[in-house]
């Protein structure tokens, strides 16, 4: 299972997680979360990463122009769109993309299931709320292609390991504070999906 580590807003918490085996880095480049981090802020920590790392940035509510423009100056490799698109926005873009699924129902999981996409629980703010999905709505479903987020934290991946999900996605669940991640936490939640 893949782990990416969301919320990153500082190099010291990304080597952190990248020494402790992160597959994924997230940027949050929507100006209401208190892990925002600025396009510019984003670039200065990616031009110092190791190579093989994906860097994934978190977008609500913007135009395809928009989003491909912070992508490419922040150095970012995926564009996760964090609210509800077309097929059609999503090929403007230009640029390669995870669609976010903010799963009410157990229905809402079956959506696109033909294609890789991060399934997180909904509530009315956006991302980071620590809220936990029903884990028995992907009992006897494919979830090879889902990036499973929500609630998610070093004590409760474990749970997750019969379920075959593509990865998992953390942010508060590995955070001393918001924006700041907890060394300890990340390097448990990491080894713990990997064990």
């Amino acid at each position: 299972m893949r782990v990416k580590i969301c919320g990153i807003t500082n190099l010291e918490d990304a080597l952190c997680a990248i020494d402790a085996g992160v597959d994924a880095l997230g940027f949050v480049f929507y100006p209401q979360s208190p892990r925002y981090i600025s396009p510019h802020e984003a670039k200065e920590i990616i031009s110092k990463l190791p190579p093989f790392i994906e860097k994934v940035a978190l977008f609500v509510n913007e135009t395809p122009k928009f989003i491909r423009s912070v992508c490419l100056e922040s150095g970012c490799t995926l564009a996760q769109i964090h609210f509800d698109v077309s097929d059609k926005f999503l090929s403007k873009i230009h640029f390669p993309t995870l669609r976010v699924i903010r799963a009410q129902k157990r229905e809402d999981i079956l959506e696109y299931s033909d294609e890789y996409r991060l399934i997180d629980a909904y509530c009315e703010a956006y991302g980071g709320s620590g809220k936990r999905l029903n884990i028995e709505w992907f009992d006897g479903i494919d979830c090879s292609k889902i990036i499973l987020a929500g609630g998610l934290d070093p004590e409760n991946v474990t749970a997750l390991s019969s379920y075959g999900f593509y990865g998992v996605d953390v942010s508060s669940g590995v955070e001393a504070s918001y924006g700041k991640k907890d060394p300890s936490k990340v390097r448990r939640f990491i080894q713990r999906v990997k064990a």
